[in-house]
Protein backbone atom coordinates (compact mmCIF):
# COMPACT_ATOMS: atom_id res chain seq x y z
CA UNK A 1 0.00 0.00 0.00
CA UNK A 2 1.46 3.36 -0.58
CA UNK A 3 -0.06 6.96 0.84
CA UNK A 4 1.02 9.65 -1.45
CA UNK A 5 1.42 13.46 0.30
CA UNK A 6 2.11 16.19 -1.24
CA UNK A 7 4.44 18.94 -0.05
CA UNK A 8 3.06 22.77 -0.82
CA UNK A 9 5.46 26.10 -0.73
CA UNK A 10 2.77 28.72 0.56
CA UNK A 11 5.21 31.46 1.02
CA UNK A 12 7.67 32.58 3.88
CA UNK A 13 9.01 29.55 5.36
CA UNK A 14 5.42 27.86 5.75
CA UNK A 15 5.51 24.07 4.18
CA UNK A 16 2.38 22.36 4.15
CA UNK A 17 1.51 18.81 3.17
CA UNK A 18 -1.68 17.20 2.13
CA UNK A 19 -2.69 13.56 3.40
CA UNK A 20 -5.86 11.68 3.41
CA UNK A 21 -7.56 15.03 2.41
CA UNK A 22 -6.60 16.77 5.01
CA UNK A 23 -3.94 19.75 4.72
CA UNK A 24 -1.42 20.20 7.85
CA UNK A 25 0.27 23.24 7.82
CA UNK A 26 3.75 23.73 8.84
CA UNK A 27 5.74 27.34 10.03
CA UNK A 28 9.20 27.88 11.34
CA UNK A 29 9.39 29.93 14.62
CA UNK A 30 10.12 33.69 14.52
CA UNK A 31 13.97 33.07 15.81
CA UNK A 32 14.38 30.48 12.63
CA UNK A 33 12.82 32.96 10.25
CA UNK A 34 8.91 32.13 10.11
CA UNK A 35 6.23 33.52 11.10
CA UNK A 36 5.12 30.85 14.11
CA UNK A 37 1.92 30.41 12.12
CA UNK A 38 1.85 27.16 12.54
CA UNK A 39 3.43 24.61 14.53
CA UNK A 40 7.33 23.17 12.99
CA UNK A 41 7.66 20.48 11.93
CA UNK A 42 9.43 18.73 14.53
CA UNK A 43 6.65 19.66 17.07
CA UNK A 44 4.15 17.69 14.64
CA UNK A 45 6.76 14.85 14.79
CA UNK A 46 6.49 14.83 19.00
CA UNK A 47 2.79 15.75 18.52
CA UNK A 48 1.82 12.64 16.78
CA UNK A 49 3.98 10.44 19.50
CA UNK A 50 2.22 11.83 21.88
CA UNK A 51 -1.48 11.62 20.13
CA UNK A 52 -1.15 8.33 18.75
CA UNK A 53 -0.10 6.91 22.20
CA UNK A 54 -3.19 8.86 23.71
CA UNK A 55 -5.50 7.48 21.09
CA UNK A 56 -4.66 4.18 22.18
CA UNK A 57 -5.55 5.04 25.54
CA UNK A 58 -8.87 6.26 25.11
CA UNK A 59 -9.73 3.89 22.79
CA UNK A 60 -8.68 1.00 25.41
CA UNK A 61 -11.33 2.94 27.93
CA UNK A 62 -14.17 3.56 25.60
CA UNK A 63 -14.27 0.31 24.40
CA UNK A 64 -14.41 -1.28 27.73
CA UNK A 65 -16.70 1.53 29.10
CA UNK A 66 -14.37 2.99 31.78
CA UNK A 67 -14.32 6.50 32.46
CA UNK A 68 -11.93 8.81 30.49
CA UNK A 69 -12.78 11.43 32.68
CA UNK A 70 -9.44 12.93 33.60
CA UNK A 71 -7.81 10.61 32.13
CA UNK A 72 -4.32 13.09 31.11
CA UNK A 73 -1.02 11.91 29.31
CA UNK A 74 2.22 14.01 28.63
CA UNK A 75 5.67 13.16 27.12
CA UNK A 76 8.79 14.29 27.73
CA UNK A 77 10.83 14.44 25.01
CA UNK A 78 14.86 14.50 25.97
CA UNK A 79 17.40 15.30 23.03
CA UNK A 80 20.08 17.07 22.06
CA UNK A 81 18.58 19.59 19.41
CA UNK A 82 21.90 20.81 18.00
CA UNK A 83 22.84 17.13 16.49
CA UNK A 84 20.48 14.23 15.56
CA UNK A 85 21.03 11.12 17.65
CA UNK A 86 19.89 9.04 20.71
CA UNK A 87 16.63 10.88 22.61
CA UNK A 88 14.24 9.56 24.57
CA UNK A 89 10.56 10.00 24.96
CA UNK A 90 8.92 9.64 28.52
CA UNK A 91 5.17 9.28 28.22
CA UNK A 92 3.19 9.97 31.35
CA UNK A 93 -0.21 8.53 31.75
CA UNK A 94 -2.95 10.10 34.39
CA UNK A 95 -5.53 7.61 35.20
CA UNK A 96 -9.38 8.93 36.08
CA UNK A 97 -10.32 8.29 39.38
CA UNK A 98 -11.46 5.06 40.22
CA UNK A 99 -9.76 3.49 37.23
CA UNK A 100 -9.30 -0.29 37.78
CA UNK A 101 -6.54 -1.93 39.22
CA UNK A 102 -7.21 -5.03 37.16
CA UNK A 103 -7.24 -2.67 33.60
CA UNK A 104 -3.61 -0.88 34.47
CA UNK A 105 -1.58 -3.05 32.51
CA UNK A 106 -3.85 -3.18 29.68
CA UNK A 107 -3.98 -0.10 29.29
CA UNK A 108 -0.28 0.61 29.22
CA UNK A 109 -0.13 -2.51 26.95
CA UNK A 110 -2.47 -0.44 24.25
CA UNK A 111 -0.43 2.36 24.13
CA UNK A 112 2.80 0.00 23.01
CA UNK A 113 0.90 -0.60 19.56
CA UNK A 114 0.70 3.37 18.49
CA UNK A 115 1.47 2.74 15.17
CA UNK A 116 3.76 5.74 15.01
CA UNK A 117 5.67 4.19 18.18
CA UNK A 118 6.54 1.06 16.09
CA UNK A 119 7.50 2.67 12.92
CA UNK A 120 10.03 4.67 14.82
CA UNK A 121 11.22 1.09 16.45
CA UNK A 122 11.83 -0.18 12.91
CA UNK A 123 12.27 2.83 11.07
CA UNK A 124 11.86 2.90 6.90
CA UNK A 125 14.91 3.22 4.66
CA UNK A 126 14.27 6.65 2.96
CA UNK A 127 15.49 7.63 -0.80
CA UNK A 128 15.09 11.09 -2.38
CA UNK A 129 14.65 11.08 -5.92
CA UNK A 130 16.06 14.46 -8.25
CA UNK A 131 12.31 14.85 -10.89
CA UNK A 132 13.73 17.50 -13.45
Amino acid sequence: MTLQLKVLFPGGKRVDVEVGGFRIPTDQLVNDGGAASAPPPFFLFLGSIATCAGIYALTFCQSRNLPTQGLGLTMDWDWDPKRPGPASAVLRLRLPEGFPERYRDGIVNAMELCAVKKNIEVPPSFRIEVEA
